[in-house]
């Protein structure tokens, strides 16, 4: 036992000598951030291309009261960051953590949570003060994002709250699809649209974080940034960031874009088409477009594009727009992207032959 206790003995003073040793290199380095979270807004001017959400907040940072408040649009458009730094400049760092409660779609969001963790949360009274002596609101601010993912009872019991503790709590739904959420709610809330980005609003964004983080680029990689993210700037620095990662003190091409999104290439996409067109069933790609890893929710998608522009009568195009619909049906439903392809290409191939 002995013998046991001083072998760990000699063990510890080892570490501790290591330690000694290592000095400050030893020290915690920094922890990597994404970038998505690096260069998120940190207060309401920095929030791009949402004019009226941003011109309210900035009121209710003025000293108004603030409304509960419904955000819905696309993904990757700034609703969550828009509230957070929103909290951020009302609260301060230090009161940040006590007054905002936010609730994901990755946390248990029932029924029975809405009436302890949010019903508990809402009925503490806060005081009116800072530690920096600036003026702070006397409310709280519960948010839950993807609150279009919440059970009907769940949102059921959410309005009784709303209007019992208005008095010391607003609340901030955050959703995709405003028709998923119940009509009382909707009544309870100051509703804003966030939109898609503009492309010139996302190019800029691109170029400062480009900029910040001495990347080499083309002008063509940030068009094909843009491109690819349709309006979504969480996913253009997400690619850019990969991008950055994959070509590291290389320049970044539309090329290295296209392969991280898993976008297909333009000209395969105009071959597939031409040999539908053509009618020659045996010349069709599709068997290499699948071997290539290529997913056919994106052929799909980018077909339907290419069908849209080119020079086909509006009879022939509804009919093939029609086919996407019931193929993309089909594929959400787990049918076999080949099969379905193939399918789709035959449609393509019978518009073709009736021209």
């Amino acid at each position: 036992m002995q013998a046991f206790l001083k072998g760990a003995t000699v063990q510890t003073s080892r570490l501790q000598k290591d330690k000694t040793k290592a000095g400050p290199s030893g020290e915690k380095k920094a922890k990597a951030v994404p970038w998505v979270e690096k260069y998120r807004p940190k207060c309401v001017d920095e929030v791009a291309f949402q004019e009226e959400v941003v011109a309210v907040l900035k009121k209710s940072l003025e000293g108004a009261d603030l409304p509960n408040l419904l955000f819905y649009g696309p993904p990757g458009t700034g609703k969550t960051s828009t509230i957070l730094a929103a909290a951020r400049e009302l609260f301060g760092p230090e009161l940040y953590r006590q007054r905002v409660l936010e609730l994901n779609a990755s946390d248990e969001r029932g029924i029975q949570v809405i009436r302890e963790k949010v019903k508990n949360f809402a009925q503490l009274t806060v005081s009116g003060s800072r530690p920096d002596g600036k003026p702070c609101p006397p409310f709280k601010i519960i948010i839950l994002d993807e609150a279009d993912s919440m059970t009907g009872p769940a949102q059921a019991a959410l309005r009784r709250s709303m209007e019992k503790e208005s008095r010391t709590t607003r609340f901030c739904l955050i959703c995709n699809y405003i028709s998923r959420i119940i009509e009382p709610l909707t009544s309870r809330c100051s509703k804003f649209r966030f939109k898609p980005l503009a492309n010139q609003i996302q190019e800029k964004r691109l170029l400062d974080i480009c900029e910040k983080e001495n990347l080499k680029y083309t002008k063509e990689s940030i068009a094909a940034l843009v491109r690819v993210s349709e309006g979504d700037l969480r996913k253009a620095i997400t690619f850019l960031q990969s991008a950055a990662r994959l070509n590291v003190d290389k320049e970044i091409t539309d090329q290295t874009i296209t392969q991280i999104a898993g976008v297909v290439p333009s000209k395969m996409i105009d071959s597939l088409f031409e040999i539908s067109l053509k009618g020659t069933f045996e010349k069709l790609e599709v068997v290499r477009m699948m071997e290539e890893g290529y997913a056919a929710t994106q052929i799909l998608s980018q077909l339907h594009d290419y069908v849209i522009e080119q020079d086909l009568r509006d009879e022939q195009k509804s009919a093939i727009t029609e086919k996407m619909a019931v193929v993309s049906k089909c594929l959400s439903d787990g049918a076999d992207e080949y099969l379905q392809m193939l399918s789709l290409c035959s449609v393509i191939m019978q518009q073709a032959s009736q021209s």
